[in-house]
């Protein structure tokens, strides 16, 4: 069964490899801003209350993504394996998922850590031509993404969960790793 969490800065691909490796594994890529869109759109309680926050502009508080999250691996599709992207964050969500995934009997995760230059990742994220993505406003996601998530790194290398992909290479070689690594 496989249960894996991407990590990496923005631009390093995770979104793509995740798709890339759910399909190939049948199993779903669960993105926690996708679940959280979803949610607002069926306008169910939790997606109501995310909605409020993001209407004004807030971001949406970690127990909220954190139950989105819980009841997304409930449902039936994600029995049988998952791979987590967009989650989590930072260290406290790791700890609550970590709960979670003992109290559910889903356990034996791995974590993937899509590892990229930041002048690789800005010059990707400068390629896809969005207007909102200056070279400013990206170097200021990379620094929040070091200082908020990076730190997941060493909780994930301590608990011997942490694989470590060059995401500097291109989409076919991170892939072609990917599979390796994990032996699928």
């Amino acid at each position: 069964m496989t249960r894996l969490i991407f990590l990496g800065p923005p631009g390093a691909g995770k979104g793509t490899q995740a798709q890339i490796l759910a399909e190939h594994l049948h199993i779903p890529h669960i993105s926690t801003g996708d679940i959280l869109r979803q949610a607002m759109k069926e306008q169910t309680p939790l997606g109501i209350k995310a909605q409020s926050y993001v209407d004004s502009g807030e971001l949406v508080p970690d127990q909220l993504v954190q139950d989105l999250v819980e009841e997304r691996l409930e449902q039936a599709d994600a029995k049988s394996g998952w791979i987590l992207d967009g989650f989590p964050r930072k260290v406290t969500q790791a700890a609550f998922l970590e709960e979670l995934l003992q109290k559910t009997g889903q356990g034996g995760e791995r974590v993937v850590n899509l590892d990229a230059a930041d002048d690789v990742v800005v010059a990707r994220l400068l390629s896809r031509g969005r207007k909102d993505d200056t070279e400013e406003v990206i170097r200021r996601r990379l620094e929040i993404y070091r200082s908020d998530t990076a730190p997941l790194i060493d909780y994930y290398s301590d608990r011997q969960k942490l694989l470590t992909i060059n995401g500097d290479q291109s989409q076919e070689e991170v892939t072609h790793e990917l599979k390796a690594t994990l032996g699928s």
